[in-house]
Order: structure tokens, then sequence, then C-alpha cells
């Protein structure tokens, strides 16, 4: 059908002749020259095999048969100015907010920076953000509940396409009374494997970090210490004294540079990843969800000194 039917750009200019009786003046109104007006119209004859304008030096004026496809015009024409409407009307209700799931280190400290900047850009928009481990953003983004997810996993759940956006590493932290903070010498990967941590929970970015570099090098986790579900609170538990805890050097660049916590070395084992953006397959962001992912790209902090500690 699309062959035999004119464009909506034609059937305007044609809408525009019957209004203004001239041709000129229509040209002027859709924006384009008069001869590129003509050359459409005789365009659209050619399609429809019928003759629509008489032209005249008095000026342009339709045929029996213009005057008729002028009115099935009209119709088509508001049609889709109300569709247009309809579409701007599902955008706006789309930008008017955006809901974000992120795993709890990239949610306490990288999006407060990306969400002021979108803020700067889409001050009407209203943003939620629920603040999980990354499996738990995984079920809000497949349940339809987020628009836009952040993890730091080392695999991206079934369902989701991604992409990378920052790199990342975990270091081994402890109080600075604590034995580990006094040695020498790197931990080998066997004593920090061997040795209760304070751990996040299962299904958290950073324990599965943990878990599969240690098992890339054919060693399992002792029993945690203790587990907890914030990274505030593994850093609360490692200042404390408690023990010694596995966690992102994002978090802890504060602890290490006031001498609250120390930075431990260890040796044997890579514990670096890969922080990603997340959404449901095949629905590539758009809107505010999009404006956001190309923030995460332009407002990444400074990477801390590998010195520190």
């Amino acid at each position: 059908m699309a062959h035999r039917v004119p464009d909506l750009g034609a059937l305007e200019l044609l809408l525009a002749v019957a209004r203004l009786g001239s041709l000129g003046a229509a040209a002027r109104e859709v924006g384009i020259t008069q001869p590129a007006a003509s050359s459409r119209i005789r365009s659209m004859e050619r399609q429809l095999g019928v003759a629509l304008v008489d032209r005249s030096p008095r000026g342009s004026r339709l045929t029996d048969a213009g005057a008729l496809v002028t009115d099935w015009a009209r119709r088509v024409v508001e049609a889709a100015e109300a569709f247009d409407a309809g579409a701007q009307a599902l955008r706006d209700r789309r930008d008017s907010r955006l809901r974000v799931a992120a795993s709890m280190t990239i949610a306490e400290y990288l999006l407060p920076g990306w969400l002021l900047a979108l803020r700067a850009q889409r001050p009407d928009t209203a943003v939620s953000l629920l603040a999980g481990n990354s499996a738990a953003v995984a079920e809000r983004l497949l349940a339809d509940e987020a628009d836009l997810g952040f993890v730091e996993g080392l695999t991206v759940p079934g369902g989701l396409d991604s992409v990378v956006i920052a790199q990342d590493r975990l270091i081994v932290v402890a109080a600075p009374g604590h034995a580990w903070a006094r040695r020498r010498r790197p931990v080998p990967a066997q004593e920090l494997a061997a040795t209760p941590l304070i751990l996040r929970e299962k299904g958290s970015g950073t324990r599965q970090v943990l878990d599969a570099a240690l098992g890339g090098v054919g060693l399992g986790l002792a029993r945690p210490l203790i587990e907890l579900s914030s990274t505030t609170a593994v850093k609360a538990a490692a200042e404390s004294g408690a023990g010694p805890a596995v966690l992102s050097e994002l978090a802890v660049g504060e602890e290490l540079g006031m001498r609250r916590l120390v930075s431990v070395p260890v040796d044997g084992v890579a514990l670096g990843r890969a922080l990603r953006a997340v959404w449901p397959a095949g629905r590539r962001p758009a809107g505010p969800a999009r404006d956001l992912l190309s923030l995460t790209r332009s407002r990444l902090p400074t990477r801390p000194s590998d010195s520190v500690g």
C-alpha cells in the first residue's frame, strides 16, 4: 500500500494549496521552494494517476479529483497528528521518571554523582533508586521494576544486555592494629582463602568476584567471619578490628587516606572486575535511561592510588 499512498509531506502541501489558493504561498508555508513544491505535486499526480491542481497566472485551483483527494488527505493528516500527539504523550510519561537499580558499591559511591549530573540535564525527571546486590538488580530489571541497572559481578545474568562502563579492583583491607596491616610481604592466596574474612553476602558482585578469583587458582573461601549486606557495614566491622575484609577500592578511599583502614597486598590472585550497566535484552535504554548511561562514561572518579596503605 505504501507505494500507492503519498507521503505526509506531500499531503500537507496539497492541503496548503487548497487553503491558500497559491502553490507559491503553500511552498512558503511548508518551508520549501516553489519549484520543489511543483515537483512534489507532479510526483503525487503521477503516483495517483489523476490531475490534482490546475495552475494558471491567477493561482492554483484544485481539480474535482484534487478536491476529493484533499478531503481524504485531511483525514490522513489529522490521524497522523493524533498519532504523533499520542506518541509524544508516551515519551513524556517515560521521560517523567527513571527507575534505577544498582548494586551496593555503585549505588553508594558512583551513582550519586551521576544522578546529580542527570538532574542538571533533566530537572523534571523523578528518579528512584533501588539498591541491592547484583542478583537483586537482575530480578528488578526482569520484573520490569527498573529501567536501567548497574552490577559488579563477573557475568551478565540471563535475559539482560550490558555494556562495561568501568573497571574496578577488590582489595584486602584491615584495621591498622591488625597483624596483616604490619606485614612486610604480601598475603599469599592460600592464606587469604584459609582466613575467616568479613564479607558481603552471597549474590553480591564483590562475593562473586572473590569466589571466582580463588576458585581460578584452585582455592575456596574459609567460612566467613561474618557476612554483611552492605559495604558500609563491612567497612565498620573491619575498622573495629574484627578481621580483614575484601572491598572495592572505590569504597575505601577515605578510610585509607585517614588510616582508619590499611590496604593489605595479596599475592597469587587477581581481583579485578568490570562494572556494567544492564537492561532487559532487546530494549536499548531510551530517554533518561539513555542519558544516564551516557553520563556514566564521562563522570568516573579518579582511580585511587595503588600505593595507598
